[in-house]
């Protein structure tokens, strides 16, 4: 059989910002293409990036497998792999090249790639696979073991006598069923456990129940999906949770989905296998405001094990939700953020600032909003231009030499907006520093109206207060200056 090596091309270790919180996960995706290839008769290898120091800890493999094919596969849901970070390409760059220097074919599938396949062409990709990858992955294969013409594969991009050839797109799968199960097996799962037990006491494995969301949020990217949404069926996904918990026994799950469950009635028949079953899991999800108030939904959801469900609050300010197109409202963010915690679910905010239009009283209405609400979790970014969205084309005529951020950690402004990187940037802790005291004090009234003996988790809250005060005391003062300084300019 014809030898594929197969790898991604993130790696949490250069991410300062993912490995300070120590929550990896396998890469999905990338395991599930693997799974097809292997299907498909070929001899895979695979090697797992995501918790390697560096690329070059690839190419002693390289050098042993001496794989006819070198396939480099985007994890596509990982969120992370959409920003498509400096430092995730330039380990990608270097990973083809050397792959190249050894006599293989190299295919990439990318968000990135996708975007810019001319710059991968100069670093020895020969192939990009643009859009969903695995019928374009096995029929481009299956055409190259065949020696055949490559230019009607619909959905990748090449060179050709000195001139590229982008074929037309490939549609999407619908019935997602059809496709193979993650390559599992090929993956050491204990680097996973260890890492999750050690830092968190629990062990969470992630799987992806659907592929695409039909909203159109205009700064979210959707290079492999679409706007198309297509889900398996709920037997289909609880079956792969039983064999999960009985092979490889995690205590919780990461749904990856953009939206969960949003097919009518999927969470509740969900809810009914899981319980047939008599299965007993944990896990967390993305959800929408709107979609959560629907039918019983939250309802369905708790009674399956949902424990953390993260929305896209994204601001407090309905002029700049509607400006994102976002199909959402302030009220509803309350409403289901309160229905959530009476069920017992804990809730979590994503939060953007530094959208075009955004004024000082939007940023405050957030903060207010944050303040009130208190979700259990909150994530902080900037708007980040990211190409094919509605968003990228208002700004790319302001974008700077500075395109792509280094790390998830980045936060720069690559546009101009309200305010300067280092406004945001300040912005980011103050909101947590503020969001942190108010955690505290609420800890302290919670003992003060039930006295007991506080947890260890309660303990830290209301310790942190010591530190998070006067820092949201002195980032007050300096986003004053900050916001002074713009004016003046």
């Amino acid at each position: 059989m014809t030898k594929v090596l197969v790898t991604n091309t993130y790696f949490y270790k250069l991410d300062h910002k993912q490995w300070l919180f120590k929550q990896p996960y396998p890469p999905l995706g990338t395991l599930v293409a693997t799974s097809v290839v292997r299907d498909a008769g070929f001899d895979v290898t695979f090697f797992d990036n995501n918790l390697k120091n560096s690329h070059a800890e690839i190419f002693p493999l390289l050098t042993s497998v001496k794989p006819s094919y070198f396939i480099i596969y985007d994890d596509g849901f990982n969120y992370l792999t959409k920003m498509c970070l400096t430092v995730m390409r330039e380990a990608a760059f270097a990973m083809a090249r050397e792959a190249k220097n050894q006599n293989c074919t190299v295919i990439i599938s990318s968000s990135d790639a996708a975007d810019h396949y001319e710059k991968y062409f100069e670093h020895g990709v020969d192939f990009v696979v643009r859009g969903e990858g695995e019928e374009t992955l096995k029929e481009l294969l299956q055409r190259l073991e065949r020696n055949e013409d490559t230019a009607s594969i619909f959905g990748i991009a090449f060179r050709k006598e000195n001139k590229t050839i982008v074929t037309a797109p490939r549609p999407v799968i619908r019935n997602l069923d059809s496709l193979p199960l993650a390559a599992w097996d090929l993956v050491d799962i204990e680097s996973y456990r260890k890492i999750w037990l050690k830092y968190h006491g629990y062990f969470s494995l992630n799987l992806a129940t659907t592929r695409g969301c039909p909203y159109k949020c205009n700064w979210c990217a959707k290079p492999i999906y679409g706007n198309r949404y297509n889900s398996r069926s709920p037997e289909h996904v609880v079956n792969e949770i039983e064999m999960l918990l009985n092979k490889y026994k995690p205590d919780h799950f990461w749904m990856s989905d953009d939206i969960f469950g949003l097919k009518p009635g999927w969470v509740q028949a969900f809810r009914d296998d899981v319980k047939k079953k008599k299965l007993s899991f944990k896990y967390k999800i993305q959800s929408r405001v709107d979609l959560l108030l629907e039918e019983d939904n939250i309802d369905a959801l708790a009674q399956s094990g949902a424990e953390t469900i993260w929305v896209g609050a994204e601001s407090g300010s309905q002029k700049i939700l509607d400006a994102m197109d976002k199909g959402t409202t302030v009220k509803q963010i309350e409403g289901a953020t309160l229905l959530l915690k009476q069920k017992g679910i804990k809730v979590a905010f994503f939060l953007q600032f530094g959208y075009l239009g955004e004024t000082q009283e939007d940023i405050d209405a957030t903060l207010q909003m944050v303040l009130k609400l208190m979700p259990d979790e909150i994530g902080i970014s900037v708007s980040y231009p990211l190409p094919g969205t509605v968003f990228y084309e208002n700004v790319k005529g302001m974008l700077k030499e500075k395109q792509n951020w280094s790390d998830s950690d980045d936060l720069s402004m690559m546009y101009q907006s309200t305010f300067s990187s280092s406004y945001y940037k300040k912005l980011h802790r103050y909101i947590h520093n503020r969001y942190r005291v108010r955690r505290g004090v609420q800890q302290v009234k919670k003992l003060l109206n039930q006295p007991s003996i506080p947890t260890l988790s309660g303990m830290r809250k209301i310790l942190s207060m010591a530190y998070n005060y006067p820092l949201a005391q002195v980032h007050a003062i300096q986003l004053k200056k900050l916001s002074r300084s713009h004016a003046i300019r």
